[in-house]
């Protein structure tokens, strides 16, 4: 039998391992993976415009480490974005492996081309140094079909300009209060309180306080008008509270910290990823009387014993976003640059999210015991505020709400589009720097909801039901509690929801 002696490798052929990368290496190498993984997350929900997040939520979620390297990257990358696509169109350099990570793509090509090039150790981004006269090439006839002769009248050309408005932060009064957080934001910067929320500060624009040690721990909270939305609610200490839609969580902590960490505040939210921020968000708060559900609010039934006592709901749904376009960054957004919002698909969104929307209200007013509701958005259409509040106002008196004023002293109102109009709550995004619209019902003392009623058909008489469904009034007794009570509960409540357990 032959032997086969195993070929030893000679002294100087011997493996050479890969040399360790520099801690500036590894800082770009992970900062271009974490950017990417959350311009994928943007570009996909701006395409199906169904966003899970703002691009700051994302970045400055708990899992990423580097978050201004990454930041500073996704934003560079998206006001580039359009220049990055033409080049790489011209190049032709991207087989089908790389176009599977075409978001890592785009991050390095914008760091090749107009970024530093401090490090590029990657696979990816040797693939694409490699190609660099390519691109560059790419980047010129680019500029020749444009009829242009710098760059810099390139990127005037495709970049929108940037926002700038004041930094608000909201103090959590249940670790600090808003003197000491005055006294130690004001070694660094020039901090006003807001004459409208009592817990609001105001401090100049663009001030970076993602590290600060106050946000870090959950002292301050980086939130805007939005403030004005639990505010608004005023929900009483010892009262059960309901947030029904309620990721990122900045309004619900908020809600627990007006009712000085008693009673009771339930945060609803549906989606899955959301709900990870949602608790992540509660646990830095500090708030010990929130209980975090994850489940769809329209299948929660109010007559359970969870809900059966709940005295105000906070019901801030599904919107088109459109009065934060500036906040959540979406001028940056490809459908934004592309003026999408004028399309006939947008016009589709906004009819299909004002039908959840009212929805959702016409489900909040079927609990039993509550007395104050507040319905807001981050919108500024009337489709999904003056129009599902008129929709609404019919079987809101039915029940015995009506609409009151929150903060009588804010000057600028709702539409004039319906009666009681003025008791609505508008706030701009080029005055205010965002656009906000906020409801407040209030139940009268005394009123009930009706049990036989349901949520589509307690504003209409018995009569009126009963030509609806061509029966007659013996009919009508014996088939409507059947038929609203039985059927559309069983719809409305088919989804199972857990709780999540934040201990």
């Amino acid at each position: 039998m032959a032997r086969f002696k195993a070929k030893q490798p000679s002294s100087g052929a011997a493996e050479k391992k890969k040399p360790r990368m520099s801690n500036a290496e590894r800082s770009a190498y992970f900062s271009r993976r974490e950017a990417a993984k959350v311009l994928r997350s943007v570009l996909q929900g701006d395409a199906h415009r169904r966003a899970v997040a703002s691009i700051k939520s994302l970045v400055y979620s708990p899992s990423i480490k580097n978050k201004k390297a990454t930041f500073a990257l996704v934003c560079q990358t998206l006001k580039h974005l359009p220049i990055i696509k033409d080049v790489l169109e011209g190049a032709n350099i991207l087989n089908s492996r790389w176009k599977r990570q075409v978001e890592l793509v785009y991050i390095i090509t914008y760091d090749i081309l107009f970024g530093q090039e401090i490090s590029f150790v990657g696979e990816a981004e040797k693939f694409l140094l490699q190609r660099k006269v390519s691109l560059q090439s790419a980047l010129a006839r680019l500029l020749v079909r444009k009829k242009m002769k710098r760059i810099e009248d390139l990127l005037d050309h495709y970049q929108t300009p940037d926002v700038s408005k004041p930094r608000y932060v909201r103090v959590n009064t249940l670790k600090l209060d808003v003197d000491s957080a005055l006294i130690e934001l004001r070694k660094q910067y020039m901090v006003e309180k807001d004459d409208l929320v009592p817990d609001l500060l105001k401090l100049p624009p663009k001030c970076d306080l993602h590290d600060h040690p106050l946000v870090m721990n959950g002292s301050v909270f980086m939130q805007v008008t939005s403030s004005m939305v639990a505010a608004a609610l005023d929900p009483e200490p010892g009262w059960e509270v309901l947030d029904a839609c309620a990721a990122p969580g900045n309004k619900t902590v908020h809600l627990a910290a007006l009712m000085r960490g008693k009673g009771k505040v339930i945060a609803c939210e549906l989606n899955k990823e959301r709900i990870k921020r949602l608790a992540d968000t509660v646990r830095l708060s500090g708030a010990c009387n929130i209980e975090v559900f994850h489940s769809d609010f329209l299948s929660l039934d109010p007559k359970d014993p969870p809900y059966s006592k709940v005295r105000a709901i906070l019901l801030d749904p599904s919107c088109s976003g459109s009065g934060t376009v500036a906040e959540r960054l979406d001028h940056l957004l490809p459908s934004h640059a592309a003026g999408q919002s004028a399309n006939v698909d947008e016009t589709e969104r906004l009819t299909k999210l004002a039908a959840f929307q009212k929805k959702a209200l016409t489900h909040a007013l079927c609990f039993p015991q509550v007395e104050r509701i507040v319905y807001s958005t981050c919108s500024i259409h009337q489709i999904e505020n003056e129009d599902v509040v008129k929709s609404i106002l019919p079987l809101a008196a039915s029940h015995g709400f009506r609409l009151a004023t929150p903060f009588p002293q804010w000057h600028r109102r709702g539409l004039p589009v319906l009666e009681g109009f003025e008791h609505l709550l508008r706030t701009d995004p080029g005055e205010d720097k965002e656009g906000f619209f906020i409801a407040l019902f209030i139940r009268e003392e005394g009123s009930v909801i009706h049990p036989s009623l349901s949520p589509d058909s307690s504003h209409l008489s018995l009569v009126e039901r009963t030509k609806k469904k061509n029966l007659s009034k013996k009919e009508a007794r014996i088939i409507m509690p059947t038929l609203f009570g039985g059927m559309f509960k069983m719809f409305l409540y088919s989804k199972p929801s857990f709780r999540v357990n934040l201990k």
